[in-house]
């Protein structure tokens, strides 16, 4: 078989390999607990299953137009207003199959081959792929000083003449870290003067904890939405809790969203009416449910702080948002797949090994299930490999040994 040589060079994700082995462990009924998905507990908001419902009784399930529901997009458009402080047009939104299509469509109607995209380590797994798949160059900087938080300067020095855009990920996935206000109104000046389009994946922007706000990036332009190099990602999957809807959408100058409406014309058209439906109820809906999950989330992530502490040898930089966080086990395994593989082989632990993300030497870490799972699960990963901890621990119905150093 002859395939195209651009897609041989997309890799293969180390984490699907560790989700099928957990799988199958799970089907032999071993009691596999998962720290690595980014999907929360709770229940659909009413309002988006409602309103979906009523569609779907009405029977009348069709096509819609390629770039949303003018309804969606109008409540986009308050959303925007009310929260990232921009009002814009319907032509300057555009609505996807969840925010990862609206990031992909982007890129593909920004980057000639060739062109260079700034990624900030750590980064989220899919941008250097993505950035790859439309023949660009991911050009990667990492923090030195190990705080996870950009800096300017580092930024400055790697951007050339080629690069063309760069993405930033405040609240971050894969640490948990909310950029300052100082660091993204330098960047959106610096991109707004140099020309080079600021792409913010503000999907996790409003889970945020301890009275931490993500500054909104429009407060620091005064360039209009047709001429300003800001470009806004989100979606309802994360600040909802409404993965299995796919519904994201980009802000953008009307110009770009025109040529991200052809080419997603011409690969998956419009997303499903009736999950749009549901995306609008929730936005113009009761946005308690965002509170409630938050609150959760909150909590959630001050039982792992809390339980991550006790594992000597492990630094966590404690997160300000998002469901994740990025501990730190190089004092146990340099190699983060061998590590990931490791707890999940002797643990039943499923992680997401740091090399996904830029970070080799930790893992990612998921709060975003129940407080139980949370708890057990980092206690497996403490009697795992802190030789401090009791030798023997129970895992299911049975108790194991540590007879490893």
């Amino acid at each position: 078989m002859t395939l195209s040589q651009l897609a041989q060079a997309i890799r293969a994700s180390p984490t699907l390999a560790l989700n099928e082995e957990a799988r199958l462990l799970r089907e032999k009924g071993e009691p596999v607990i998962h720290l690595g998905i980014g999907e929360p507990k709770n229940e659909t908001p009413i309002d988006a299953i409602q309103r979906a419902a009523a569609l779907l009784t009405e029977g009348n399930v069709k096509y819609g137009p390629v770039g949303g529901t003018l309804s969606l997009k109008k409540a986009i458009i308050a959303y925007t207003e009310t929260n990232c402080e921009r009002l814009v047009a319907p032509e300057n939104v555009i609505v996807t199959s969840g925010a990862k299509q609206a990031l992909y469509n982007l890129l593909f109607a920004l980057i000639n081959p060739g062109e260079e995209v700034i990624l900030l380590a750590p980064y989220w797994v899919s941008y250097p792929e993505m950035v790859r798949m439309v023949h660009g160059v991911p050009v990667i900087v990492t923090p030195e000083d190990g705080t996870f938080h950009p800096k300017m300067a580092d930024i400055r020095r790697a951007v050339g003449p080629r690069t063309r855009a760069i993405i930033v990920n405040s609240p971050n996935n894969p640490s948990g870290i909310v950029f300052s206000e100082a660091f993204i109104g330098e960047i959106v000046e610096f991109c707004e003067t140099r020309g080079i389009y600021l792409v913010m994946d503000e999907i996790y922007h409003k889970l945020v904890f301890d009275g931490v706000t993500a500054v909104p990036p429009f407060r620091f332009t005064k360039k209009d939405p047709e001429s300003s190099k800001v470009i806004l990602i989100n979606g309802v999957s994360k600040t909802y809790g409404m993965t299995g809807f796919r519904i994201g959408w980009a802000v953008a100058p009307r110009a770009l969203v025109e040529i991200m409406l052809n080419i997603q014309g011409q690969t998956t058209s419009g997303t499903s009416t009736v999950l749009q439906a549901g995306a609008e109820a929730v936005l113009t809906g009761d946005q308690s449910v965002i509170e409630s999950l938050r609150l959760t989330i909150e909590n959630n992530r001050n039982v792992a702080m809390d339980e991550l502490s006790k594992i000597r040898g492990v630094r966590t930089i404690r997160p300000q948002g998002t469901f994740y966080c990025l501990p730190d086990f190089r004092a146990y395994r340099q190699n983060s797949v061998e590590l990931a593989s490791f707890l999940l082989r002797k643990a039943l632990v499923v992680t997401v090994p740091g090399s996904e993300f830029g970070m080799e030497g930790h893992v990612r870490l998921s709060y975003a299930g129940s407080v139980e799972d949370v708890t057990e699960g980092i206690a497996r990963l403490r009697w795992a490999f802190d030789p401090g901890s009791p030798k023997d621990i129970r895992i299911g119905d049975h108790m194991r040994t540590r007879d490893w150093s």
